[in-house]
């Protein structure tokens, strides 16, 4: 392990262990000879913990110690920039002497077999231990940090099983063994004495009245109904009402009289376990909504100093159990909480152009909190960060909020379209009114010659108007005209974007035009497109 928390000979660790020498490494684990008070002798496992995951691990380690209570674990610590073991030494005989011996007690061969049970139910196999026999008592003097599936702990036990198995094993002497040497005569008659005993009972036994064990914990319930003479099965249910453990019912029901030696089923309640979700950054009050959701309950909430993890005042550093794990519903879930980070400045870069989780995890990493976000109608893509405060560079302390602006869309498409347009018929100039007859002239005066204003052009063609306005048609008002060799004329008056978006327009009877034709599609008055004419 390297770093300023690696233990060395030059220091203390924790102010009270003066390390001596270096006896192991274990991935992040070193074990270290170290003195302690008044020179006696102990090993320290020291853990580099520099993640959240391996925070996570060493919880998980501590409170695996504190359960099986190890004989040579002396003080377990964990707190920010200290996370060890201290581990004093075990007298007795080592495991693998006793395994090899040809003849075992069979208060060993029951003791080891039971420690075994007990270190698999916390996910460790025996090969995880340092075990020494005390008598027929075994004792762990140390346990390495492990991670085991039941798979990986059956193999790794299955040696050492078969080892204490083999051989010759020393039976216990059951009280009134001597019993065993009465003479053969005697045990033949009591023999036909008991025989005609048990043949009575098995064809008329003895009716007793079925206990009421409803709400008891199942091996209570279990032993208290063995104890009358009843046999006992398990089955597994789910109640809100009982806790984990307890029997939710019984078959036969209480108070039913029974025959001895009959079957009862324990329903016992064993709902399905539920995943651990990650609460970690999160307030208190959030944790609890969360934990709600999941069936589960907020436990013992510990603060400590933020600075060195640069975690927010009021937000939660660490879990146990870990996220994703699998625990049973109603269980606590215990966290630490920041008690805010001391006297400590940071800054954070340009985040403009970059998506909202990618500036939210800057924002992450300089230990400043997001706790703000405006949206702003943009051409730039959704979710994209335009503004943001503080400023870039910007030297804040530890802890602040940043507000960020991100992109929207500018416009929506129509709820609900409106079909397709029909334009209005095309514009169509009046008809030219007939001259008046000629008046007769003064026959003293000639008359005045007039010039006949010009007949407008004949068409020379009709066109019609077929088009489909974009979803995303931008904002504004907008209007059709024709062009030709006569000019411009509108064709269709002027709507709003939000009604034309995503609908189709099109004329209902072609529109006469002059020479070559072009409908221009008008924005705010200026052209925004040209459309090609069709000709029916």
């Amino acid at each position: 392990m390297t770093g300023p928390d690696a233990p060395d000979q030059s220091r203390l660790i924790d102010g009270k262990y003066r390390v001596l020498r270096e006896l192991a490494r274990q991935e992040n684990v070193t074990i270290s000879e170290v003195s302690a008070a008044e020179g006696v002798t102990r090993h320290v496992a020291w853990f580099d913990v520099s993640t959240p995951a391996d925070r996570q691990a060493f919880h998980a380690y501590r409170t695996v110690l504190r359960t099986l209570e190890p004989a040579g674990l002396t003080d377990v610590v964990a707190r920010p920039g200290a996370f060890y073991a201290v581990w004093q030494p075990v007298t007795g005989t080592p495991l693998d002497d006793v395994l090899a011996q040809p003849v075992k007690s069979q208060e060993t061969v029951e003791a080891v077999q039971a420690l075994a049970a007990r270190l698999a139910a916390h996910g460790y196999a025996l090969t995880d231990a340092d075990i020494v026999m005390n008598g027929h008592e075994p004792q762990i003097a140390y346990l390495r940090p492990a991670t085991r599936t039941p798979e990986d702990i059956a193999t790794l036990n299955a040696p050492t099983l078969a080892a204490l198995s083999g051989g010759r094993v020393k039976r216990r002497r059951e009280p009134g063994a001597w019993l065993t040497f009465v003479p053969g005569l005697l045990f033949l008659g009591g023999a036909i004495y008991l025989g005609g005993q048990a043949a009575q009972i098995y064809l008329n036994p003895p009716v007793r009245e079925v206990a009421d064990v409803a709400g008891q914990e199942a091996q209570d319930a279990a032993r208290k109904l063995t104890a009358q003479g009843f046999r006992v099965q398990y089955t597994e249910g789910q109640s809100g009402a009982r806790e984990i453990g307890q029997i939710i019912r019984q078959e036969p029901q209480a108070g039913t009289n029974l025959p001895v030696g009959r079957l009862v089923t324990l329903t016992v309640n064993n709902p399905p376990s539920v995943a651990v979700p990650r609460v970690e950054e999160m307030t208190v009050d959030q944790v609890k909504s969360s934990l709600k959701d999941g069936a589960l309950v907020l436990g013992k909430v510990l603060t400590v100093d933020g600075t060195l993890t640069n975690t927010a005042k009021g937000h939660v550093i660490a879990q146990l159990p870990q996220p994703g794990s699998q625990t049973q519903p109603g269980q606590p879930v215990q966290v630490l909480v920041s008690s805010g980070v001391q006297g400590k400045e940071t800054w954070i870069p340009d985040l403009t152009g970059m998506t909202y989780e990618q500036a939210r995890e800057y924002a992450r990493a300089a230990g400043l909190v997001v706790n703000r976000v405006k949206e702003q109608p943009s051409d730039e893509p959704a979710n994209t960060v335009l503004e943001q405060v503080p400023a870039p560079y910007v030297r804040v302390e530890v802890g602040s909020p940043v507000t960020l602006t991100v992109a929207t869309a500018r416009y929506a498409p129509p709820t609900q379209s409106a079909g397709n347009l029909q334009l209005p018929p095309p514009y169509v100039p009046p008809a030219t009114a007939e001259p008046e007859a000629p008046v007769t002239p003064d026959p003293v005066q000639p008359p005045e010659e007039t010039t006949p204003e010009p007949a407008p052009p004949a068409a020379t063609g009709t066109v019609t108007f077929d088009y489909t306005f974009p979803a995303d048609l931008p904002d504004g008002s907008y209007s059709v005209v024709v062009r030709d060799d006569d000019g411009q004329r509108e064709v269709m008056a002027a709507m709003d974007a939000g009604t034309l978006r995503g609908n189709v327009a099109r004329t209902d009877q072609p529109i006469p035009v002059n020479g070559e034709a072009v409908f221009v599609i008008l924005r705010d008055g200026g052209d925004y497109a040209t459309v090609t004419p069709l000709t029916p």
